[in-house]
């Protein structure tokens, strides 16, 4: 769909939220109502208690921001922080464990452990190398900062630098001998990031479980951060395979917006390399399996800018939440959602609870332009 008009001037959060607005391409919206009425078979229920024997396995904190369901316009807003799953900044060990689990099972123990990355999947995957005595190389492009590759390598693992984009390191990748662990898919491809998408559904599990415990409504909207779409693809599988439909939001950098281009184009959509500091998220091309699960179910997408990822992730801070551009795209998101003409699209429940997936903590030194002026919304 064609992105709205800029709303008409106004008071309160809404007139706060426009501002982050001003200075967006008119490709950086994307909605479709009905997907949210797409409905799925859940997840398996075993993988939840396959993570529970894992060593430091416990659920991650689901904080509660007061001062954002002000500024959003909501009932209650709470931040899934997973700055410190399991001894790692980021959710990714949560599909990494259970798809090398799975592929051994399924094939037998390989040589090695393979894997491509922007930083945190590959970590992971050296982790579980490590914890499972298997050697692991891990393949990253050129962009990936110089503290992501020594965090992989103080894994055990290999680290190989490889000139070109993401996709490029995959390709290259794919090529290696062992067992690759990749979490996107393409054709011929799609075994173990199946297995991979299902092991993120230990994280939304746990959601609705805190949820319960914080005496909240069900979430009436999630904000995903987006590369591959791999954990928007969980999302969608979790939440739209029980009895509520929440709007679900995947948000992109404007740099690399290849799930929205390709939602847009209502096909799959390779765009071109991107620079962003949301390095995570910096994917050109959407995974094969996530696509057509993405192109039913979820309901809304936007891009949105470093500077306003940069902004969040400083405010997310003052809430206690150490997050990373990646992790803080949630947020920035969900403010560029929330303007005035686009809220009406989203699920009424929107204004009940908001839930946002603070996907990977501080993971390296302030990223380039973390110390741009501009006022934070921090309460």
């Amino acid at each position: 769909m064609a992105a709205p008009a800029a709303p008409a001037p106004s008071t309160g959060p809404s007139a706060t939220l426009a501002r982050f607005t001003d200075s967006w391409f008119a490709h950086s919206w994307f909605t479709r109502p009905p997907a949210r009425l797409w409905r799925c078979d859940p997840a398996p229920l075993d993988v939840a208690g396959f993570h529970a024997t894992l060593p430091g396995y416990a659920p991650t904190p689901l904080v509660e921001a007061p001062a954002l369901a002000a500024e959003l316009g909501a009932d209650r807003v709470f931040v899934k922080d997973e700055s410190r799953r399991m001894g790692l900044p980021a959710f990714k060990i949560l599909g990494a464990a259970w798809g090398v689990r799975r592929a051994i099972r399924a094939h037998g123990r390989p040589e090695r452990l393979v894997a491509a990355t922007d930083g945190n999947h590959g970590r992971a995957v050296a982790r579980i190398a490590r914890l499972i005595g298997l050697p692991a190389r891990v393949l990253v492009p050129g962009h990936v900062p110089a503290a992501a590759r020594a965090a992989i390598a103080a894994e055990g693992a290999e680290v190989v630098v490889v000139r070109g984009s993401y996709d490029a390191a995959v390709r290259r990748a794919a090529a290696e001998p062992g067992l690759l662990v990749q979490d996107t898919a393409w054709p011929g491809y799609e075994e173990i990031p199946g297995w991979i998408v299902e092991g993120y559904s230990t994280l939304f599990r746990e959601i609705d479980a805190q949820l319960a415990a914080a005496g909240a409504a069900p979430a009436g909207l999630v904000a995903v951060p987006m590369g591959v779409g791999s954990l928007a693809q969980a999302a969608v599988v979790h939440y739209r395979s029980g009895e509520s439909a929440p709007t679900l939001l995947g948000v992109e950098p404007d740099t690399a917006a290849s799930v929205l281009t390709s939602l847009t184009a209502d096909r799959l959509t390779t765009v071109p390399d991107g620079d962003t500091v949301m390095a995570g998220l910096n994917c050109p091309t959407p995974s094969t399996l996530a696509w057509p699960v993405l192109r039913a179910g979820l309901d809304a997408a936007v891009a949105v800018p470093d500077t306003a990822a940069l902004r969040a992730a400083r405010d997310l801070a003052g809430h206690g939440v150490p997050a990373g551009p990646c992790g803080a795209a949630a947020l920035a998101g969900v403010r560029a959602a929330l303007t005035p003409t686009r809220r009406p699209s989203l699920s009424p429940a929107h204004t009940g609870t908001i839930v946002l997936l603070s996907t990977e903590g501080v993971t390296g030194p302030p990223p380039r332009g973390e110390r741009e002026p501009g006022p934070s919304s921090a309460g």
